[in-house]
């Protein structure tokens, strides 16, 4: 495959640009809109893939690029999509497209969705009482020493009397999480406010995100519950099992390695999250951003530690497969640079775009109360039902 870039002159809203049936990863206006498909590949062929494109870069500094997601069971393939057209947009303000093959497809901005009011319900996909239920025995194996922490999910769907108009909802999205990684690729959309992994160059970061609480839109309350949260010894300890696994694994391949000594609130719409920014530097060879996102996922924040005890008990107790939930979405470009989201505040749209299956879990440790875990899902479903249902 051959491949040009070329500076873009008109300013564009990558939003937009992806529309309903393209490919998206943006946050705070920075990072990649795409349309088309020019291969399909999985994680492990990506790099070979994009490596042997034949590129000419009039920009200076950009390579070809490719989305891809990674389901939350460790071992599935992971699912790679190099765009026919990607048009990018940089922290330093220029904008690109690059076009591979005869990369003809129109990249002007789809115009704005009408208004639209559709009927929705919403239900669960299995009774409340199995989920708490699977809080209590994950409760219970912390208690026992089998495990640190367990996370426990459960999933509800949004069916429509019509199809999901995707550009609207990614519209929503931008507007009430904005600070978030909004994605959107092959019907999987979301706003995930928590970084998996991301190099640039020979600098790696993570910003791992584990206790929550929710938001009232009331600052004085907001903030009495930041204040709790902090110091909430339940949540102190799932985010420390959390901060120490991404730790350890960034190390071996890092000449150094920093991280916050405390962490520190981080808000969205919705919810507030204990966070935890973690920056180092590479060892050369440098490893791609794929070999870092695989050995990370799923992480403590969505599976719990010791991993393979808690992805035993989650198989025995939850009743479903998570599918992408839980995994990782982003990018990847030739030189193995990119950055991944965990895959959260998300929905996995039906063919027909008539549905969607959401799920939200939480981390579950000895001081967890099954009601309380309940609220916390509830919170979280907010972000996505919120861009999904309105007239």
């Amino acid at each position: 495959m051959k491949a040009v870039s070329e500076p873009l002159l008109d300013e564009v809203d990558l939003n937009d640009v992806a529309a309903g049936e393209g490919h998206l990863f943006v946050r705070e206006g920075v990072g990649f809109a795409g349309r088309g498909v020019a291969a399909r590949c999985t994680i492990d062929e990506a790099p070979e893939l994009l490596r042997a494109i034949d590129h000419s870069d009039r920009v200076g500094g950009v390579a070809p690029m490719a989305f891809g997601t990674v389901a939350f069971a460790p071992g599935r393939a992971g699912d790679m999509i190099v765009p026919e057209v990607v048009v990018g947009k940089g922290r330093d303000g220029r904008q690109w497209v690059t076009r591979i093959g005869d990369g003809l497809l129109d990249v002007r901005p789809a115009p704005q969705p009408s208004p639209d009011a559709a009927s929705f319900t919403v239900e669960a996909l299995a009774p409340l009482q199995q989920y708490l239920d699977a809080v209590r025995t994950a409760r219970d194996a912390v208690r026992a020493g089998r495990l640190a922490k367990a996370v426990i999910a459960r999933e509800i769907r949004v069916s429509s009397d019509r199809p999901i108009d995707v550009h609207a909802v990614l519209l929503r999205l931008r507007a009430s999480f904005g600070s978030s990684y909004r994605y959107s690729l092959d019907g999987f959309i979301g706003a995930s406010p928590e970084l998996l992994v991301c190099v640039d160059g020979n600098v790696v970061e993570s910003h791992p995100l584990a206790g929550t609480a929710p938001r009232t839109g009331d600052p004085v309350n907001d903030a009495r519950i930041a204040a709790a949260l902090v110091a909430s010894t339940k949540n102190q300890v799932e985010h420390r099992a959390v901060i120490d696994m991404v730790h350890d694994t960034l190390l071996p391949w890092c000449s150094y390695l920093d991280w916050e000594p405390e962490p520190s609130i981080v808000s969205v719409a919705n919810v507030q999250h204990l966070g935890s920014r973690v920056e180092g530097r590479l060892s050369d060879p440098r490893p791609n951003v794929l070999e870092l996102v695989r050995a990370l996922c799923p992480t403590p924040a969505l599976g719990g530690a010791p991993r393979d005890e808690a992805l035993r008990l989650i198989a025995e107790v939850e009743g479903f497969d998570r599918g992408r939930y839980g995994g990782a979405v982003g990018w990847v470009d030739a030189d193995g640079n990119g950055t991944w989201a965990v895959a959260i505040r998300c929905a996995e749209l039906s063919a027909d775009r008539r549905s969607a299956r959401l799920v939200a879990g939480g981390g579950i440790v000895a001081d967890s109360d099954p009601l309380d875990e309940l609220a916390e899902t509830q919170a979280k479903f907010q972000a996505m039902l919120s861009a999904l249902i309105r007239p």
